[in-house]
């Protein structure tokens, strides 16, 4: 492939965040998928991740939200999150990918966060639940969104003009604390509409 950086300036930040991210959503997405073959096999099971009416896994998985294509949401982690685990080791590897493999890339995480925020607003609005390993999933997600976003404006790896990029340079080593505003909007929203912080641990 193409490169577009000189090698001595591989983000090996950014890979080691990507494998770790995708580690951890790969894991929940595990779980669910071993919850929800529990609940084919034994539909009246108690899970473990079912805490009390406001947070749990049950829920959700037996809704149309957690099957949005027609098979079982937790699938579509186990088989995305392989991606930036890919990715991340190949950076660590050495691996320079070309710019048209970094849009794709940028694509499928702009997919993950419109997916995920989708689930977000059905959790809060529709379920009115918090299912645990859904929320694994949001973390990793929104940074993961940011990192790689930020990272290809930054770099030219989509094109936009040179104000832009500068913009994202900066905004490049501030997505710890965008992340962690996005976590806020979530908790505050979640908040105002389940009351949460009281009923979470009841």
């Amino acid at each position: 492939m193409v490169s577009l950086t000189h090698p001595s300036k591989r983000p090996f930040v950014l890979a080691v965040f990507l494998v770790i991210a995708g580690l951890i959503g790969l894991w929940a997405a595990f779980e669910l998928t071993l919850d929800k073959f529990t609940l084919l096999a034994q539909p009246d099971a108690q899970l473990n991740c079912n805490i009390n009416p406001l947070v749990g896994c049950g829920k959700n998985l037996e809704s149309w939200q957690g099957a949005i294509l027609g098979f079982p949401n937790p699938i579509i982690g186990l088989v995305c999150w392989v991606a930036p685990i890919a990715v991340g080791v190949g950076i660590l590897a050495g691996a320079r990918f070309a710019r048209w493999f970094w849009v794709l890339f940028n694509i499928g995480v702009l997919g993950a966060l419109v997916l995920v925020v989708f689930l977000i607003t059905e959790s809060l609005y529709s379920l009115f639940v918090l299912c645990p390993y859904c929320m694994i999933t949001w973390t990793v997600t929104i940074p993961t969104f940011w990192a790689v976003t930020l990272y290809n404006l930054k770099t030219g790896n989509i094109p936009v003009p040179a104000v832009v990029r500068k913009f994202a340079a900066s905004a490049y080593s501030w997505v710890p604390l965008i992340t962690l505003v996005c976590y806020a909007i979530i908790a505050v929203l979640a908040q105002i509409q389940t009351s949460w912080i009281p009923n979470a641990f009841l």
